[in-house]
């Protein structure tokens, strides 16, 4: 049941981030919108829009949820890897995305503080946003 979940959300989240999946939803808010008149903007025509529109949304939420949480699983897989294979990394980040937000904030202050208020690296990064 997973793999078949996990292979149709991973289909879906990546066609309906294409243009026509985007051409598609527009074409039918406009058929919908020109069958007003022909409806004499009924309840019964609103309710078709809002329905489906309700229910597609209700959907790609799990879709699309489950596609980042894959992403983001193997991001930092990779990341730890990155970590253990290098050999002056600190080892002990390894799964720091188990941790509260308030103990990751103390861990981005400790580094920050580590590496100085003016870091090089910060020099940098404002040339580089200062030539945007």
């Amino acid at each position: 049941m997973d793999r078949v979940f996990e292979a149709i959300a991973q289909k879906v989240a990546s066609w309906a981030g294409r243009p026509p999946a985007f051409a598609i939803a527009l074409a039918v808010v406009i058929v919908w919108g020109v069958t007003g008149p022909l409806f004499h903007y009924s309840d019964t025509w609103q309710l078709v829009i809002n329905t489906g529109t309700t229910v597609v949304t209700f959907l790609m939420v799990f879709l699309i949820q489950n596609a980042q949480n894959r992403d983001a699983s193997a991001m930092q897989a990779k990341l730890d890897e990155i970590i253990r294979a290098t050999s002056d990394a600190r080892d002990a980040f390894i799964g720091i995305e188990h941790l509260t937000q308030d103990e990751l904030e103390k861990i981005k202050r400790m580094i920050e503080k580590e590496c100085g208020e003016e870091s090089s690296d910060h020099k940098a990064i404002e040339r580089l946003i200062g030539r945007l």
